[in-house]
This record gives C-alpha cells, sequence and structure tokens, in this order.
C-alpha cells in the first residue's frame, strides 16, 4: 500500500532501499546526497459543525465516493495547525465559518496511511453553500444524519461517538484505531 519512491527528490539519483544508521524501519535512501525519504500519514483535520440541534454535512462532489455525505474535512497543508487545517476545510467545502470549541477525537486509520483529527465547530451564521467540492450542504437533525450514504467508516464513526456525547452530554476525547472498519459498499 505504501508507494515506491524511485528517485530522490533533493537530486533526481536512484535510491536504495536500506535502515539508515540509528534507525530500524526500512527507508528510501539517496547513496549520491545520502537524503532519507520519510513516508508519513497523512493527516485530516474536519469539523463537525453545529447549529443549535442541528449539524452541517456536505455531499461530496468528488471522488471517491461522489454523492455521499460527510462532514467537512480535508488534508492538512504545511504551515497549519490542525485548527486552522479544519477550519479552512469547513470553509472551502461549505463556505462556512466557524468558531472550533473542543477535540472529539483522533482516528487513525493506518490501512490508508491516515489520522483524523475532528473538532466539534459553532457555526458563526447561516451564511453556507456548497463549495467546489460539495454538490450540496445541509444541517441536518441528528435523527437525520443519512447512515447508510456515508461516505467513508471513519466518517460514520465520528458522528456515531458525537451523537452519543449529544444524547448523553457526556464530553469525551475519542482516539481509535479505525483499521478494522471496513469500506462501505459503493451506491
Amino acid at each position: 500500500m505504501i508507494p515506491t519512491i524511485n528517485f530522490c527528490s533533493t537530486c533526481g539519483a536512484s535510491v536504495e532501499e536500506k535502515i539508515p544508521e540509528g534507525e530500524t524501519l526500512l527507508r528510501a535512501v539517496c547513496p549520491a546526497c545520502q537524503t532519507i525519504h520519510y513516508q508519513n500519514p497523512k493527516i485530516v483535520a474536519g469539523t463537525i459543525p453545529e447549529w443549535e440541534d442541528k449539524i452541517l454535512l456536505c455531499r461530496r462532489a468528488i471522488e471517491p465516493r461522489v454523492g455521499l455525505w460527510t462532514f467537512p474535512a480535508g488534508f492538512m497543508e504545511l504551515g497549519e495547525s490542525t485548527e486552522e487545517a479544519a477550519a479552512r476545510e469547513t470553509q472551502e467545502e461549505a463556505y462556512a465559518d466557524v468558531d472550533i470549541y473542543a477535540l472529539l477525537g483522533i482516528f487513525s486509520l493506518p490501512h490508508v496511511s491516515q489520522v483524523y483529527v475532528v473538532y466539534r465547530a459553532h457555526l458563526k451564521n447561516l451564511d453556507f453553500k456548497p463549495g467546489p467540492e460539495s454538490l450540496d450542504v445541509k444541517l441536518m437533525a441528528l435523527q437525520d444524519i443519512p447512515w447508510d450514504l456515508l461516505a467513508f467508516p471513519v466518517i460514520h464513526e465520528c458522528l456515531k461517538r458525537y451523537v452519543r456525547e449529544v444524547q448523553t452530554g457526556n464530553a469525551e476525547t475519542h482516539s481509535t484505531i479505525a483499521s478494522t472498519l471496513e469500506r462501505p459498499p459503493l451506491h
């Protein structure tokens, strides 16, 4: 599942796979300039935007899983915090401005080399609309969440924990390895 690195991004030479001195894992190492090429998981940051007793969900306009529902989330960029990334993704996908107020959880997906960092957030206003990556954005009551039409297992898990928190009034920070979750069938 991990893509192979063939050439050094620093000098262009062919790389070798070896365990560098002082390390324990096989890495792509450039014999010409000695650059060690690390491959690390991608961080996905997102929010569950709230307005009164509803949450804002987005219907995906891009692959994978076009047409299915998610909360606003996406890959973190260099130079930003997870909170900044989550707020930016919410703005990009739903043109929604939020105030982040709590960490819902950290969800590790080693099978796809991703880590989700998901925050609870308050919508600042109701001026939202679909961004370029969304077909639709909608405020939904918790009982109206389209559970069978959620884009990814991790979205289902995050929302399930969120709903449980709201229903019980017990907020807690979740940490989960979601590698055992199966990918839902394509609709």
